[in-house]
Parts: C-alpha cells; sequence; structure tokens
C-alpha cells in the first residue's frame, strides 16, 4: 500500500539562503515520487537523506519514537522550516505509523524506563489502599511488559531491543519514517528486519527508510532513490557503491587493506 504517493518542494523566499535551503538537494528538489510500499533513501554521508526524511516527518506530523514530538524537537527547528515548504500528496491518508532516528532511541528507552519507575513508586504508595487503586497502575505495568518485555528495552542488547521496538510498535496501515535503522544491528538481525518489512507491507504498511545497509537495499521490488550531487534519481541495487563496494571488499579484502 502506498499512503504518501509524493512530496513537492513549494517555491520559497530567496532570504531563505542557510541551512537547510542552501542544500543543493533543497534547491533542486522538485517532485519526488513514492512508486513502491518500500522505499530507500540510499547516498553518502552529507547528500541529504536524513534533512529530507526528518522534514517529510514534520510536514506529515509524523508520530515521534523518541523523546519530544516532531513539533517541538529542538534538533529538528530547520527541517519544520523546510516542511513548511514541502507538499504533501496522499494516496490514502494514514495517520498510523511513526518517525524513528536511531540516535533517539536511547533517550525513548530511558524514558520508557522512567515511566515504569514512575508507576511502580504510584504502586507502592496505594499498595495498602483498595484493590482498585491499585489497577491503572498494574494496568499500565502490564501494557508496557507485554509491548516491551519484561526486562524493559534498556534490559536488552541495543540490537534487540530495537528489533522488539519494531515487533511491538509496527501496526497494519502506518507510514514509517526510518533513519538508519540498521545501526544496531548485526547483519543477522537486518535479516530479521527485512522479514518484519515483508510482513508488515502484507499488511497494508508504508516505509520510507534512509539507509546504508545493502542488505536493507535488497528488499524485493523496492524503490531506491539515489542520493548525489543535489540529485534525487531512481538507481538499481547492483549500480550502488554502497553494494558494489561492500562486495568488491568481501571477495578480496587484502586489495583494499594492503595499504593500510
Amino acid at each position: 500500500m502506498i499512503y504518501l504517493d509524493r512530496i513537492t518542494r513549494r517555491d520559497f523566499p530567496d532570504q531563505l539562503d542557510g541551512f537547510p535551503f542552501s542544500l543543493p538537494l533543497v534547491q533542486q528538489l522538485d517532485t519526488l515520487p513514492f512508486t513502491a510500499p518500500v522505499t530507500f533513501f540510499v547516498g553518502d554521508n552529507g547528500t541529504g537523506k536524513s534533512t529530507l526524511l526528518e522534514s517529510i516527518a514534520c510536514a506529515v506530523g509524523s508520530i515521534t519514537v523518541g523523546t519530544q514530538p516532531v513539533s517541538t524537537d529542538p534538533t529538528l527547528a530547520q527541517q519544520r522550516e523546510l516542511a513548511k515548504y514541502l507538499r504533501t500528496g496522499w494516496a490514502k491518508r494514514t495517520k498510523r505509523g511513526f518517525f524513528l532516528r536511531a540516535e533517539d532511541f536511547f533517550g525513548f528507552a530511558k524514558q520508557v524506563a522512567n515511566t515504569q519507575a514512575e508507576l511502580r513508586a504510584g504502586l507502592a504508595e496505594v499498595s495498602e489502599l483498595h484493590v482498585n487503586a491499585q489497577l491503572p497502575f498494574k494496568h499500565e505495568l502490564g501494557a508496557i511488559k507485554r509491548r516491551y518485555g519484561a526486562a524493559g528495552l534498556d534490559g536488552q542488547s541495543h540490537g534487540e531491543s530495537f528489533l522488539r521496538l519494531f515487533q511491538s510498535r509496527f501496526v497494519p496501515g502506518g507510514l514509517y519514517l526510518l533513519d538508519e535503522p540498521e545501526t544496531p544491528l548485526s547483519p543477522l538481525r537486518q535479516l530479521t528486519f527485512l522479514t518484519l518489512l515483508k510482513n508488515m507491507i502484507a499488511q497494508d504498511a508504508q516505509f520510507i527508510i534512509a539507509t546504508h545497509s545493502p542488505i536493507l537495499m535488497a528488499f524485493p521490488d523496492a524503490q531506491i532513490l539515489h542520493f548525489e550531487n543535489g540529485n534525487i534519481t531512481p538507481a538499481a541495487y547492483d549500480s550502488l557503491e554502497h553494494v558494489t563496494l561492500t562486495r568488491d571488499f568481501l571477495n578480496n579484502p587484502r586489495a583494499y587493506l594492503k595499504h593500510l
């Protein structure tokens, strides 16, 4: 299912010449269509992948898995300015889904842990009262346990907690904007993540993912958009530098390491 099927940049005043308006990507952006349920933003560091993804999250008002919503997060202030000039085109509007940057995950896990601690403290305070006074605390603690496991997100490895988050928070019919979700995942766990993608696509979800992972990029029938020199162009998997360089290195690492 494709919910967000395009974004279009509206003209912005000439005086908006600082970041992110000065990026070649932003200057040259016109209409960007999304043609598959899974779209990958691919390119070297500094090409604007994350900036555009963050701006899209602001433009659609995405729910954030982090410590602050996109509407108030100070690290997204410049992206919110760009979002004002992005027109979103919907094939069908959805309010389900979320936006996640890998670097925000620790803050989110800490927030969940703090919530658990507050609920336990509240439960202890009413422990001598009627059972009905305890029910709201027990209910919320039980919901967190069912969603994130008995150990909580901060009681698991980084990769395991990432996967637990995806497994618990992916719901059918959602739009998911993910920035480098492979960061904490081993190659095996990345394959597990691909299985999650397949299952969610079968349940009418849409994903737009900025990534450097050749494993994720191999997802069948995905739209791959390559960011380079301010341009965004469709690309084939086997033509990507991420793929060819990784393949060549694994086939002959000595050739790359002999000059170290």
